[in-house]
This record gives C-alpha cells, sequence and structure tokens, in this order.
C-alpha cells in the first residue's frame, strides 16, 4: 500500500504526543530507582488502570484474536476470556495486600515473605527467568505482530521493521521511565481504540459483509456463538471448560498472574494508596474484556467473507513472505481497505499499542535485572542515578535479544501458547502463598523446577511419537506441578518465624492460614475480609462478563438476550459498589 502524505502527518503528530510527555518527564526518571520503575507511588487510579490496559493492548492482541475467531469461532476467545477470573481475584483478595507490602518490584516480596538462601535464590532466578527469558518472548511476539502489520501495509522486510521498532521503543524506554509510560499509555489508549473501531466500521462497510445485518446472515451461527459446540467434546474441553476450571488458577501468564505479579503489580506498587491500587486494577479488567474485545472480534469475523482461506490471503498478498502467512495476518490484511487519513489513524494507533506495550516491558524487565539481580547481588551500594544509567543500557540490550528472537516465531497464537506451557501448574502457589504461611521458598524452588521439568519431558515424548492431546499435556503438568510444592511446603525448610511474623504486620492477611502466626503477633483481625472478597470476586465476574456478552447480544440483533445481560450488568455492578464501600469501611476502622 501507498500511505498518503495525510497519513503519514497523523502518524507522525501521533508519535510526537506520546514523546512530549517522556521528555518533560525525563529528568525526574533519572532521580532514583523508585521513580524510574514505580513513579514515586503517587499514580492516581484511573492512570494505573489505562496504563495496564493499555499494555494488554498491543500489535499481536488483535492479530491473536484474529486468528482464533477464525480457527474456532468467537467461542474461541475464551482461553484468555477465562484469565478474568484471575483478574477479578488480583481485584478483590491481592491489590490491597501488594500495595501494604511496599516492595519496588514483586520479586522484592520473595525476601519479605521467605527467608534465608533459597529466598534470594528465588528472587534472584526469577529477575533473569521472568525478566530476561520470560519477558524476550514476550516481546518477540509483539515484534512478530509489528513485522506482518509492516509488511502488508507498508511492505517493509522484517530487518527494517525491527530497526525501526529497536530505535523507537529504546529511545522512549530509557528516557521516560515510568511516569513517561504512564501519561504516554493515556494517550496512546485513546489513539488505539479510535483506530481499533474505525477499523471495525469499515470492515463492515465492505460489500462481501454488507454490514452487521449482512455479517451475522453470511456467516454460519457456530461462528459468532458464545460457547463451542459440545457435540466436539474435545474442542468444548479445550477451549471452554479447561480454561474455566483449570487454566485460570494454574497458569501464570504475564498481565493476568495467579495473585498479580510482572506489570500489573508494578503499576499497583506505583499507585498513591490501596484504594488506587484496587480502582485501578479494576477499571484494568472491565476495560480489557468488557470494551475493547469486539472491534477486533467484528473485523475478524468481517475477514473470513473477505478471505475465507489462507490461499486467498496469500493470493491477494504475493509480497509478504509465505511463512509469515497466517490467519492472524488477516487483521491486517483488512486494514488495506482504510481510506486515506483512517488508514494514518489505524497504523498511528497500532504504533501507539505497540510502543506502550514494548516500553512497559521494557521497564519491567529491566527493573528486575537492575534491582532484583544486579543491585541485589553485583553492587549493592552505588548511587541512585548509577542504577537509572544501568537500567537504560539493560533496556537497549532486551531490545536487542527480543529483535533476534523475532525471526524464531510464526504467528501469534506461537507465543501465547509457548507462554502458557512454560508457566503451566505454578498459579495455585502464588495464589496460596499469601494466605498460608506455611508456603516457603522450597515450594517455590519446586514449583518452577516441575512445571520445566515436565514440559520439557513431555515436549521430548512428543519428538519420540508419544503425544499428548493439550488437556492431558496441561493436567498432567498442574498435577505433577502441584504435588512438588505442596510435598516441598512440608518437607522443605520452613520459614523463620521471625520473618513470618514482619510478613503479617506488614501486609495483614486474612483467613485461618495465618492463624498462628496472627496470635503471635498481638494483632487483632485483618482488616479484610475473604467472604466479602469472595462476593466481590463473583458479582465482579457477572459484571465483566455482563458487558461482553449483552454488547455481543445487541450486535447480533438479538435484543431480548442483550436486554438479559443489561439487567445482569446493573445488578452486579451495584453489587460490586457496595462491596468496595465495605472494604473502604474496614480499612477506615482498621
Amino acid at each position: 500500500m501507498r500511505l498518503t502524505t495525510l497519513d503519514w502527518i497523523i502518524v507522525v503528530v501521533s508519535l510526537a504526543a506520546a514523546f512530549v510527555p517522556a521528555i518533560f518527564l525525563a529528568r525526574r526518571a533519572g532521580e532514583s530507582t523508585a521513580e524510574f520503575f514505580t513513579s514515586g507511588r503517587a499514580a492516581p487510579w484511573w492512570l494505573i488502570g489505562i496504563s495496564m490496559v493499555a499494555t494488554t493492548f498491543s500489535t499481536d492482541t488483535p492479530n491473536l484474536v484474529t486468528d482464533l475467531v477464525r480457527q474456532g469461532g468467537v467461542a474461541g476467545n475464551w482461553v484468555w476470556w477465562a484469565f478474568l477470573l484471575t483478574g477479578m481475584a488480583t481485584v478483590m483478595f491481592y491489590a490491597r495486600m501488594w500495595r501494604r507490602s511496599g516492595v519496588l518490584t514483586d520479586l522484592e516480596f520473595y525476601e519479605i515473605r521467605y527467608s534465608g538462601r533459597a529466598a534470594s535464590l528465588v528472587r534472584g532466578f526469577r529477575a533473569v527467568y521472568l525478566g530476561l527469558v520470560f519477558n524476550v518472548v514476550i516481546m518477540a511476539t509483539v515484534n512478530l505482530a509489528a513485522v506482518k502489520i509492516a509488511s502488508i501495509l507498508l511492505g517493509w522486510e522484517m530487518e527494517r521493521t525491527l530497526l525501526w521498532c529497536a530505535a523507537l521503543n529504546v529511545g522512549f524506554a530509557v528516557i521516560s521511565g515510568l511516569w513517561g509510560v504512564l501519561v504516554a499509555d493515556l494517550i496512546q489508549f485513546g489513539i488505539a481504540m479510535t483506530g481499533a473501531v474505525a477499523a471495525a466500521w469499515f470492515a463492515l462497510q465492505r460489500p462481501e459483509v454488507g454490514g452487521l445485518a449482512g455479517l451475522f446472515a453470511k456467516l454460519p451461527a457456530e461462528s459468532y456463538a458464545f460457547l463451542p459446540d459440545t457435540a466436539d467434546w474435545k474442542t468444548f474441553v479445550a477451549v471452554f471448560l479447561l480454561p474455566l476450571t483449570v487454566q485460570w488458577w494454574s497458569v501464570w501468564y504475564p498481565g493476568a498472574e495467579p495473585g498479580g505479579g510482572s506489570y500489573i503489580a508494578q503499576r499497583m506498587l506505583a499507585s498513591k494508596s490501596e484504594k488506587d491500587a484496587l480502582a485501578g486494577t479494576l477499571f484494568f479488567n472491565v476495560a480489557h474484556y468488557g470494551m475493547r474485545t469486539w472491534p477486533w472480534i467484528l473485523v475478524a469475523l468481517s475477514s473470513i467473507l473477505v478471505f475465507p482461506t489462507l490461499d486467498d490471503l496469500a493470493r491477494a498478498f504475493p509480497d509478504v513472505p509465505r511463512n509469515l502467512i497466517g490467519h492472524d495476518i488477516a487483521y491486517p490484511a483488512m486494514l488495506t481497505f482504510l481510506p486515506a487519513g483512517w488508514l494514518g489513524l489505524m497504523i498511528a494507533g497500532l504504533l501507539a499499542a505497540y510502543v506502550s506495550t514494548i516500553v512497559t516491558h521494557l521497564n519491567w524487565g529491566t527493573s528486575y535485572l537492575v534491582h532484583d539481580l544486579y543491585r541485589r547481588f553485583l553492587r549493592p551500594d552505588a548511587e541512585e542515578r548509577h542504577y537509572v544509567q544501568i537500567g537504560r543500557m539493560v533496556t537497549a540490550g532486551l531490545m536487542l535479544i527480543a529483535a533476534l528472537v523475532t525471526r524464531y516465531l510464526d504467528t501469534a497464537s506461537t507465543g501465547f501458547t509457548l507462554l502458557l506451557s512454560i508457566g503451566a501448574g505454578t498459579g495455585l502457589l502464588y495464589l496460596l502463598r499469601w494466605y498460608w504461611w506455611r508456603v516457603n521458598a522450597a515450594a517455590e524452588i519446586a514449583a518452577m523446577a516441575a512445571s520445566f521439568v515436565t514440559a520439557i519431558g513431555l515436549h521430548l515424548a512428543k519428538g519420540q511419537g508419544i503425544a499428548l492431546d493439550a488437556t492431558t499435556t496441561l493436567l498432567v503438568t498442574v498435577a505433577v506441578t502441584t504435588i512438588a510444592w505442596i510435598a516441598a511446603a512440608f518437607l522443605g525448610p520452613q520459614t523463620d518465624a521471625a520473618v513470618l511474623e514482619r510478613f503479617y504486620r506488614l501486609v495483614r492477611p486474612a483467613g485461618p492460614g495465618w492463624a498462628a502466626v496472627r496470635a503471635r503477633t498481638g494483632l487483632g483481625a485483618s482488616p479484610d475480609s475473604l467472604p466479602q472478597a469472595m462476593l466481590g470476586w463473583v458479582l465482579g465476574i457477572l459484571f465483566v462478563y455482563a458487558a461482553l456478552f449483552g454488547v455481543g447480544a445487541a450486535l447480533a440483533g438479538r435484543q431480548s438476550l442483550a436486554l438479559i445481560w443489561a439487567v445482569v450488568f446493573v445488578a452486579s455492578g451495584l453489587g460490586v459498589r457496595s462491596v468496595l464501600q465495605g472494604f473502604w469501611r474496614a480499612a477506615d476502622a482498621a
């Protein structure tokens, strides 16, 4: 395609709007690691909430949704919709405790929760494991989406795209620190959502589609059903039943970690109060699942009518390398129909989403490698400005490695599946370590080791012809990992009593799991209530799913069903409000 002058002007103005805040905040970001990595713990709820949403909305997200819809219908999205259960648990159970902990990164948690050399070992290992390995795979997946979009819309080869992306993101990340990222996210999210809605509008105007009525009339009903067909039991279990019963609590995935973590924890730790941490995380879950989904799905469904097969995509874009042709590329393919000006806005939106995600991962990963590895184990006594300078150098290195790894991925779902398999089985530990004193550093090590060894073993078995389906693989990994870490919790070295008591005084977790420790401290009951949090969790899930499916039903012309979902939305929303008011009253009383 050829972008017009108007398109390029819109792209440049959007970039400038994102970079200006970074320039103004550069001096503040360079003052200390607290400013560079957690914005001085002064961010309001609405800013951290929007930043969370902007970070999880990247160039690979609409590509992934398109891939899922084209291969499994709208119901295929349950593989990530199910993570709402995890996200809402973070809101109701964990957000306030994260903020109370006062740590700079979530990995610092290990040395306030556990004791001995094992605690330090877990912190250092996960700094490399998550900050480097996991983080690079995520960024490579996002880079891959950018490569595919640039190949379709601009005709750029992979090397050219990666070079420009690296220069743009490193330049932004090393200057801004988290304050710059938060403010830029606010601007970028607005641009990205405007572009996404415009893309859906013009996709529906295609003659092959014929508007909303034509879309749902021409597609088979199973393409836009909310639930997978129960007749295909294997698919029903893998896509719907397993994610809702096992995957959400057992799998560690960045942005939807059981108990909170990664850049979600970073935003909660950057908030100015417990209320802001909770409210911001709640807004993130509402927007992530309930607000953003349908513009992407409408484009994906329209693409089925415009480009029914991969061969159709290959014929339409003969200059795109064949190895890049996958169902996920149908999203940028649909963008080629946008008129001048709107195409520039869409590219600006995708670029904004891309930059938002990458700079967050650069800042987050660097915080691990600098604060939890370099500062903790290699150079503990340097000045703050030294750590900021090291952070800027590490940022550039992470982007370079991610660019190199990008060449080895094929589709958006490849990276998604890889990350799910690596983190399988560890989630239950991350949920319970806040509420059960017996969880120890040995259990953390056992969980990571068992998950990794089991995943590698099953992969090697597959190479020898002993192949297990994805459902069985997940269940086996979860079972082995859970048995391993529970055994380690009982048989491994226990956390020092003094460390447990300090942790309880700091975080004040509720429930019977800390009864013995609570009694030793002489403190009263926790300000939190597990029954109240459970009620908020259930109501919050209903609230978001009602928004998601209510909008979907209205778009499909099923007005009576949309009305039912609207009633559920209002009732559950009022219930969530009541629960939150109860939280604040308890906090004030404490």
